[in-house]
């Protein structure tokens, strides 16, 4: 794929296609809740923060928990200045950087095997999916803390806080995402570390059966794209 693709246009289909060439989490573990973040959600997300917060061409990326690299390599693939994936699981920094030399882009990112709480420095932005909580409990806190702790702007998905089946029937039938209220209990905590939330943004994810406590071929359910920003001294 070769250069960013800096000070141009990319279409959010050609961005799709730029991550679904992208090898997904090839021994996935459980107990890390590592699903593949879907192309849709991927694309969503990051065209959210390049061309409607302008927080990506240009700027120093942090993909947090970066699993096979999907969200740095599409910000530099967007135009990120530098980008930075970490992740404790060295299966997926080996896949990631695989995913890099294949995208052309491993000149543009730099790979960390390791635990988040290592990371330190200033970002302006941070990306990350974290862990939702289901196999350990309150496992999303650490990110949100230091996603807010080196990062300017934030992008982090969460579990939507309740099961909606009419919010799934609307996200089926519209271009993907719609604004929604924030959790509460989120919005105070991001409070707490010093972040506020500029939006939220309901997108409908879809995981196929991976684990043997899996009941159906597929699961759809919704995910919410907490967009933050550090709040001013």
């Amino acid at each position: 794929m070769g250069e960013p693709a800096q000070k141009r246009l990319v279409r959010k289909l050609d961005l799709e296609r730029f991550l679904a060439m992208l090898t997904p989490q090839p021994n996935p573990q459980a107990h890390l809740e590592q699903y593949t973040t879907s192309e849709k959600i991927a694309a969503n997300m990051l065209y959210l923060a390049t061309y409607t917060n302008g927080d990506i061409e240009g700027k120093a990326v942090l993909d947090l928990g970066c699993g096979t690299g999907r969200l740095g390599l599409g910000a530099a693939y967007l135009g990120a200045e530098e980008v930075v994936g970490i992740d404790v699981d060295g299966l997926a920094i080996k896949t990631a950087r695989k995913n890099a030399a294949i995208a052309g882009l491993a000149e543009h990112v730099h790979w960390v095997n390791g635990d988040i709480a290592t990371v330190i420095g200033r970002f302006d932005t941070v990306l990350q999916n974290p862990p939702f909580g289901v196999q350990t409990r309150e496992a999303d806190r650490a990110f949100l803390v230091k996603a807010l702790e080196v990062g300017k702007a934030v992008y982090s998905l969460h579990s939507h806080p309740e099961v909606d089946e009419r919010l799934i029937k609307l996200l089926k039938s519209s271009q993907g995402f719609m604004q929604v209220q924030p959790s509460p209990f989120l919005e105070r905590f991001i409070g707490k570390h010093g972040g506020s939330v500029k939006a939220v943004y309901a997108m409908l994810m879809t995981i196929p059966k991976m684990f043997v406590f899996h009941k159906k071929l597929k699961h759809d359910f919704v995910v919410d794209l907490y967009v933050l920003e550090k709040q001013l001294p």
